[in-house]
């Protein structure tokens, strides 16, 4: 993958995750460099790269738009010929997928702003995988779930929760 192939699908990931439902653009990247990073890079700068105008970023480049991504800076070049991404670690790919499996499922359920939220949350830890084996140990004990709810959510949760909680409590089954 091109230099320009990856910033330009950073920017997808990083519209989804800070909520726009929508790629950032260059110049909404522009702006978050300099409001966020103190310092800043140009639209056409971005552009430039992106179209593989300008091949190489500068090493002040590479390293804040590193920071501002979360990623290696190593990540930030071009892939030398022949390198496939299933050369990946498994646990690297598993995290990987696993975050754009819940990205697209945050996308998917925009409408249930809590599921999308929780989803977005789950794709930003440093470890999705053990965040989901945890919610796997916590279900595998449904009274801890429920009291789960009541410790971290006392007066709100979705309606659905409170009604499954009520006929869960009135000896219904779901």
């Amino acid at each position: 993958m091109k230099l320009g192939e990856k910033l330009r699908y950073l920017r997808l990931v990083e519209g989804t995750l800070r909520g726009l439902g929508r790629e950032m653009t260059q110049q909404d990247l522009a702006r978050a460099l300099k409001k966020e990073m103190g310092g800043g890079l140009s639209q056409s700068y971005l552009s430039q790269i992106e179209s593989g105008a300008r091949p190489h970023l500068t090493n002040s480049s590479r390293m804040m738009l590193a920071r501002f991504f979360k990623v290696h800076p190593g990540y930030l070049v071009d892939d030398p010929e022949g390198y496939h991404t299933e050369l990946t670690s498994d646990l690297r790919a598993t995290q990987d997928r696993l975050d754009l499996w819940l990205i697209n499922g945050a996308e998917e359920f925009a409408g249930d702003a809590e599921l999308s939220h929780a989803m977005l949350l789950i794709a930003r830890h440093r470890d999705t995988r053990k965040c989901i084996v945890l919610l796997g140990a916590i279900l595998e004990a449904p009274e801890l779930v429920d009291r789960l709810s009541e410790v971290l959510r006392p007066a709100g949760g979705s309606s659905a929760h409170r009604d499954g909680a009520r006929k869960r409590s009135a000896g219904g089954n779901l």
